[in-house]
């Protein structure tokens, strides 16, 4: 049995992370810091946000967006694939726009959106110590 999910050419291998976006990171992180006890394990400058490793292994993550894209509450996955410009190539191919790319300190996104409208991220991190 597979362990990865093919659409396409696009080949999503697992969840890099799922998430919520915050307005206002020093009350998020009081939250999720004092009150639920977890501890980040990245903490992203100027209060964009921080991300918690999990002891099953899974990462949970907070984002403050500032000005880069409208502030949506709801949770999000960032989707892990293996060749990202690969991956967007397939999505333009197929005629899917995309809406935002970002490079972070640890990985590399893009941002597109499904036939309803949610943003789906596609996500590769860099390699360890880059």
């Amino acid at each position: 049995m597979s362990t990865t999910t093919e659409t396409g050419s696009v080949r999503i291998t697992g969840i890099d992370l799922s998430g919520y976006m915050t307005k206002d990171y020093d009350r998020a992180m009081a939250f999720y810091g004092g009150v639920l006890g977890m501890e980040p394990t990245t903490v992203y400058p100027g209060g964009a946000g921080a991300e918690f490793e999990l002891a099953d292994g899974t990462t949970f993550g907070l984002w403050n967006p500032g000005d880069m894209m409208p502030f949506r509450p709801a949770s999000g996955l960032l989707f892990a694939v293996e060749d990202l410009d690969a991956a967007k190539a397939a999505l333009t191919a197929h005629g899917v726009a995309i809406k935002m790319e970002h490079e972070s300190p640890i990985c590399f996104m893009a941002l597109c959106e499904d036939p309803d409208g949610n943003d789906v991220v596609l996500h590769k991190r860099k390699p360890a110590g880059a």
